[in-house]
């Protein structure tokens, strides 16, 4: 079986709570079973700065024309392997991965982890010529839009959504 896994925490490297440990200790525990397993991420500056890179993508964003590119790393110790969407205008800012060094969201966090999903949706659907997993698995609000991209495409990949912390729930204004 091949397992995609989206989600917006890695421990060491992007953490603000519990979902980034378990980000970091289940998909290398799948791997253990057997499972070929990757994860998908946003391209936050700890990452893309500590690991290797290698282009698998482009795909095309759902706010542009612009294509965003998709590198793909292997993490050390565990072998995992973890795309990476390099897309700096949203992911190389400072602060938390959901806020500025003063605390206060993003802005524009709607889109930047919408982008977070259409990447997952995309590699799912076959972005990676080399790799398309049997299912997707979304953590968190930050990746809850996978699995609507891809009933919408009417992409033949089940998908799971597991709710990490109900506290947050990736509400925005209908102006946003």
């Amino acid at each position: 079986m091949r397992a995609l896994h989206a989600a917006a925490e890695l421990f060491p490297w992007v953490k603000t709570g519990g979902l980034g440990d378990v980000i970091a200790a289940l998909p290398p525990a799948l791997a253990g079973l057997g499972v070929d397993v990757r994860l998908v991420l946003p391209g936050f500056t700890a990452l893309l700065d500590a690991l290797p890179l290698q282009e698998v993508t482009r795909v095309r964003t759902p706010f542009a024309i612009e294509r965003v590119r998709i590198a793909l790393a292997e993490l050390p110790e565990s072998g995992v392997r973890a795309y990476l969407i390099d897309h700096p205008a949203f992911y190389d800012r400072p602060g938390s991965p959901y806020a500025d060094p003063d605390g206060r969201e993003w802005p524009d966090n709607h889109r930047r982890f919408a982008l977070l999903g259409w990447a997952a949706a995309a590699l799912a659907q076959g972005a990676d010529p080399k790799w398309r997993p049997d299912i997707l698995h979304a953590h968190d609000w930050h990746a809850g839009l996978a699995p609507a991209y891809l009933r919408a495409a009417a992409a033949p990949v089940p998908s799971v959504f597991t709710v990490h912390n109900l506290a947050y729930q990736g509400f925005f204004s209908a102006d946003a």
